[in-house]
């Protein structure tokens, strides 16, 4: 497993974190995602062969955050 902490300056309240969260831990290759409010981050733990870091920065895009480069 890769160990990825992704800034999203945008994270400030519950339902960043819900909504973030929700989007990424069903992902295949996804073991966990977790959102620190505090410091507009997010913790994901996968699998590179199954998902990349640009699967996972496109879908907290899709969620209509955004993830400076």
């Amino acid at each position: 497993m890769k160990q990825e902490v992704i800034s999203v300056p945008e994270i400030h309240c519950g339902h960043c974190k819900a909504a973030i969260e929700g989007a990424l831990q069903p992902l295949d290759g996804v073991e966990t995602a977790t959102v620190d409010v505090a410091d507009a981050t997010v913790s994901v733990s996968y699998d590179p062969d199954t998902v990349s870091r640009t699967d996972l920065v496109a879908v907290i895009e899709e969620q209509g955050y955004e993830v400076p480069a």
